[in-house]
């Protein structure tokens, strides 16, 4: 994650800048005049002692001209501050900026952020880069030296008061969100048609969502997952009749590590979707693997993007969250099924069920619930009612499990329409063994079947080898007592919640008792 620059906006900090005039008076940074910052590289770990000197090694090692780059997209001071921001948070490679086209990988408010704490190259008059670079070339002129330094001065002013408007605009980013998060608990027990909702919200009401996985760190997590990457590998690679010459589209491609799976299995063309940053990466990955005559990459939404072709043969994707349906992302294979799948297609995965058992582990409900009736001798069981609505993503270990499960939702990715995922049905769980049902759980089964040969499948479950996705647990305000032989049943419903589309609203009924869930 980028690091955040630590200043403050308080009267009175310790560290506050020195106050900001008009009146030339250079006093207050002479102190500073002696010692010259070091500035890193935007590429390599290279340091040097002024801007310009990084501006020359960037364009002579690494092919980057600074200059020419705010020349081309018409940077102003803000532009270029997000750029280099851009470029630090990313880790992106010199050769994948040669050719971006708008909109900017970097226009985003997030990159008003430094990544690093006094970044010299931030502290910097965009007005002044071409100056500054003629000057670089003669540093032995002790004129040249003394423009540079004036130049640092004045820039160095203008940063602090840029840093503080990057805190103020990240603060309140921060409140307009906890104000949404009020707003989406009022939205409990009301009904509403979330029908299209994700494929309705627009760029700016989804770019938190995209956001997150602009970072490699979640793709990371999911690349190690070795359950669900080795599974739509051996899916992909065992089944190269599926994808022989066939034109294949991978819906929210990420990395494009399945786009390159078909590729090698011998996809005719491979088209990958996704709207967040990490593409770029993705692009540079399909250059380095020498596959970009087969595999191509476009930004944006797959609610929106044209693609060039008609249609395709084969959708993949890794659409599912936490209990299979957190992000909505199937929403958007669904539109890309209806939009661009040709007669005879097919989607895969192509079956999903979606399963709940019950779990009995009265020390984690103690440590989770119980906790809040006696906090140093203070009664705090109000709390529960903050902590109780907050589905918790968690792996349950299999010995605390103490029913059969039973499937509340199954999934068929070639006859399922959107409206369908909004459901309620009954469940009922054959008890296993005497004890107190302090939770359930929910979990998922994912199936590569139609055509397949072998069929391919994987498991979210308890007793499955642990995933990324963990399994979703519901937490009992009351324990329930149950016996072996008995079944335990009661009623869920789960819907899109109407203020957030990509969150869930889950409620339980179990033993005349009725919980609402939220999963964010």
């Amino acid at each position: 994650m980028a690091q955040r620059v630590e200043t403050s906006l308080e009267e009175g900090d310790s560290d506050e800048m020195p106050e900001l005039c008009d009146s030339g008076d250079d006093a207050a940074w002479e102190d500073d005049e002696g010692a010259r910052a070091e500035v890193r590289c935007l590429f390599c770990e290279r340091v040097d002692c002024s801007a310009a000197e990084t501006f020359v090694h960037c364009k002579s090692q690494h092919r980057f001209d600074v200059c020419a780059a705010v020349r081309e997209h018409g940077l102003d001071t803000y532009g270029y501050i997000k750029l280099i921001n851009y470029i630090r948070s990313t880790g992106c490679s010199a050769e994948s900026l040669e050719n971006v086209r708008e909109p900017l990988p970097w226009e985003k408010d997030e990159f008003l952020m430094p990544v690093i704490k006094d970044d010299a190259l931030l502290q910097f008059d965009v007005d002044d880069v071409d100056v500054c670079m003629d000057v670089s070339r003669d540093e032995s002129s002790e004129g040249a030296r003394s423009a540079c330094t004036h130049c640092r001065r004045a820039e160095s002013r203008a940063q602090a008061a840029e840093a503080k408007l990057a805190l103020a605009l990240e603060d309140l980013h921060k409140m307009r969100q906890l104000a949404r998060d009020f707003v989406m608990t009022a939205d409990v027990g009301r009904g509403s048609s979330s029908s299209g909702a994700v494929a309705d919200l627009d760029e700016d009401e989804d770019s938190v969502y995209f956001s997150s996985y602009g970072h490699f760190g979640i793709h990371e997590e999911m690349l190690k997952d070795a359950v669900r990457t080795e599974n739509y590998r051996d899916f992909i690679y065992r089944n190269p009749h599926i994808f022989k010459d066939k034109v294949v589209l991978d819906v929210g491609c990420g990395t494009a590590i399945l786009s390159m799976f078909a590729a090698r299995a011998g996809a005719k063309r491979v088209i990958g979707v996704d709207q967040s940053d990490i593409i770029y990466q993705a692009m540079d990955v399909i250059r380095l693997n020498k596959l970009e005559d087969t595999v191509i990459l476009i930004k944006g939404r797959i609610e929106e993007v044209e693609l060039p072709v008609e249609k395709v043969d084969v959708i993949i994707s890794e659409w599912m969250g936490y209990f299979l349906l957190f992000e909505s992302m199937l929403d958007s294979v669904l539109v890309a099924k209806r939009r661009f799948l040709g007669a005879g297609g097919s989607v895969y995965p192509d079956r999903y069920t979606l399963s709940l058992v019950a779990v009995s582990d009265e020390a984690k409900h103690s440590q989770k619930i119980a906790f809040w009736e006696n906090v140093y001798d203070f009664d705090m069981s109000c709390m529960k009612r903050s902590v109780l609505p907050e589905a918790v993503v968690e792996s349950v270990t299999p010995e605390t499990v103490i029913s059969h499960p039973s499937d509340i939702m199954v999934i068929d990715s070639q006859t399922v329409a959107i409206e369908d995922l909004d459901f309620a049905c009954d469940f009922s769980l054959p008890v296993t063994r005497d004890a107190l049902c302090t939770a359930l759980c929910g979990y998922f089964d994912v199936f590569f079947a139609e055509g397949c040969d072998p069929p391919v499948s994987f498991s979210t479950g308890p007793s499955a080898p642990r995933t990324h996705w963990k399994q979703t647990v519901f937490f009992l305000e009351k324990p329930v007592p149950v016996k072996a032989g008995q079944a335990l049943k009661g009623k869920i419903s789960v819907r899109k919640n109407r203020k957030d589309p990509r969150s869930l609203l889950i409620a339980l009924s179990l033993n005349n008792t009725t919980q609402t869930y939220t999963l964010q």
